[in-house]
């Protein structure tokens, strides 16, 4: 299953992103984590060095090799240079799994507390005032389009603030959608705006409570976005001490805590997996970027890499 983890800026997102890597690691599950915020923090609310963060091999550097891998031996794709960031699958393009039996995650990621993190790099030099930040996201787009995750595996995102993710098709590319929402109207106005788009492409969403102090502020969430909250994570001493470097044990976080985060595992595995739409939806983002900006950045048909008797899935893999 695929979730993503989205609010505004500080309202403690990433943190709610390790701490449910750690939850599903912990319950023995596989997981691939991908930090896809401009502010690039995941691997340290995992708890890596900023030496070992600074060590990463960033996404977003590295988009040729990646559309070259992933081509495979599609007819439908000529060339790396043919290939945009919501290219989607057809036969003969290389199919991803979670396992760790996959190259790319060994070249590229990371293992850490029983997952595996992937960064999609911050800005590199050469890219200040000329380049937007989604042309690195969509390294992770592609890598989404591509992969088929079966039982008990898990991909964890921790997408870039506020509602700017709607600017690439990435947005669709999880079963699950998290809000983290602090007790005040700018992060509900947030959580009102994502809602909102959300809702126009049949997007799932949920929402979680950070920073809650007390019964008044659970109230004042829930008459807000009602049945939408699924759990609240109050200030806890763990995480606080965790960011000043301290090791982070689970069992050290308040019950509630840890109840937030086993209802937010419960909710995303009862989100039903429709590999039909998630196809839809990617050719549907593909066809617009084409007829946007990328037919005529690449000066190719890309409408024509859509292999209209493609689903992705797991029926999929079985010619591989």
């Amino acid at each position: 299953m695929k979730i993503a983890f989205v609010g505004k800026g500080g309202s403690g997102k990433t943190t709610l992103s390790a701490l449910f890597i750690r939850h599903l690691a912990a319950g023995g599950r596989s997981v691939l984590a991908f930090d896809a915020d401009i502010n690039q923090h995941l691997g340290a609310a995992l708890g890596l060095t900023d030496d070992v963060c600074a060590g990463l091999v960033p996404l977003g550097q590295h988009l040729d090799a990646l559309k070259d891998y992933l081509r495979g031996d599609n007819p439908r794709i000529a060339s790396a240079a043919e290939m945009i960031k919501t290219t989607p699958p057809g036969r003969g393009s290389r199919l991803l799994r979670v396992g760790d039996d996959e190259p790319l995650w060994a070249r590229y990621g990371l293992p850490v507390d029983g997952a595996r993190l992937l960064v999609t790099g911050p800005f590199a030099e050469s890219d200040l005032g000329v380049a937007c930040y989604h042309s690195k996201v969509g390294a992770v787009e592609l890598l989404l389009n591509h992969l088929v995750d079966g039982p008990d595996e898990y991909v964890v995102v921790d997408m870039t603030a506020g509602a700017d993710a709607f600017a690439s098709g990435l947005f669709t590319r999880f079963d699950l959608t998290v809000l983290v929402v602090e007790p005040t109207r700018k992060s509900v106005s947030v959580y009102h705006q994502y809602r909102g788009y959300a809702a126009e492409h049949d997007v799932a969403v949920a929402v979680v409570g950070n920073k809650v102090l007390d019964d008044g502020d659970v109230e004042f969430l829930r008459e807000q976005v009602g049945d939408d909250l699924i759990g609240h994570v109050g200030l806890s001493p763990a995480v606080r001490a965790a960011e000043r470097g301290a090791r982070l044990h689970l069992h050290d976080l308040a019950p509630t805590d840890r109840a937030a985060l086993g209802a937010v595992q419960a909710a995303l595995d009862a989100t039903p997996r429709d590999w039909h739409r998630y196809t839809r939806q990617a050719v549907d983002f593909h066809l617009r970027n084409a007829a946007a900006w990328g037919g005529q950045r690449t000066g190719a048909d890309l409408a024509a890499q859509v292999d209209p008797g493609f689903v992705l899935g797991p029926e999929a893999l079985a010619p591989r």
